[in-house]
């Protein structure tokens, strides 16, 4: 029978954890019986919020600030987790940022910042992280992805591309960790319904949100909870043969063709 806290007893890290998906996974997690970390750049009060809700779930709960595209800052946040819960048994590399525009109108520092937060993050976060789960006889690593590693977006360049270098990223890893029983994985999920795509898509396109869910098979968007349900999965020991993996959450979106 399945433990009904399957993660009782883990310490997980949650970068952008505190609004959308990154809030859905801390709160899954926390329901499955982990202690998380939650960490944010700008948005404090939700980060706070969260953790407060899982503590209101018996859970520890902590909240760091640090911005994941500066390595000084990725070390100070791993240190942190290490002084302050002694471990770290799970790290969900979910904090994204990007410049949508074309590609001619692409500049220095807007591709920088993105390659550095979506993807490099994972690298330099996996080297701090690992040393923390060896200690604990293993780990999980999962990095959330888009479909615009694969699939050409408007005026997604720089995101699109830094996706497709994290999935390699996913991959290597997982070959390269294997031996430390540290499994690796990621999801990708298509339009997911967040309060952040209800403003944007309010502001350019009322009808983008409605003509998503008529070419969703499944009937509706994706919701930050599907997401976290996946995530969740590939963190517990039933997942323990999944490696390397980007699993879709689409409700079947991209399985169309349209002329």
């Amino acid at each position: 029978m399945t433990h009904p806290l399957p993660l009782l007893g883990k310490v997980a890290l949650i970068t952008g954890g505190g609004r959308g998906i990154g809030k859905a996974i801390s709160l899954r997690l926390a329901q499955q019986g982990a202690d998380i970390v939650i960490n944010y750049v700008r948005n404090q009060t939700p980060a706070e919020e969260t953790a407060e809700a899982a503590r209101s779930m018996g859970r520890r709960a902590l909240t760091f600030r640090a911005n994941v595209g500066k390595l000084e800052d990725i070390q100070r946040l791993f240190a942190q987790i290490e002084a302050e819960l002694g471990g770290l048994d799970i790290f969900i590399s979910n904090a994204a940022s990007g410049f949508n525009r074309p590609a001619m109108l692409q500049k220095e520092t807007g591709w920088d910042h993105t390659l550095n937060v979506n993807a490099r993050a994972l690298l330099f976060a996996a080297q701090c992280a690992v040393p923390l789960m060896k200690a604990r006889g293993g780990g999980s690593i999962v990095a959330i992805t888009s479909l615009g590693s694969q699939r050409v977006l408007p005026d997604y360049v720089a995101v699109g591309a830094s996706k497709a270098a994290l999935e390699a990223l996913v991959r290597y890893l997982a070959v390269e960790l294997a031996p430390e029983k540290i499994v690796v994985n990621a999801v990708s999920p298509s339009i997911v319904e967040t309060d952040a795509l209800k403003h944007f898509a309010s502001l350019s396109d009322p009808d983008v949100l409605t003509r998503a869910v008529a070419n969703t098979p499944a009937g509706r968007l994706v919701q930050p909870e599907d997401v976290a349900g996946v995530v969740a999965f590939l963190c517990s020991p039933d997942a323990a043969m999944i490696r390397g993996q980007v699993i879709v959450v689409d409700g079947g979106l991209t399985l169309l063709t349209r002329g």
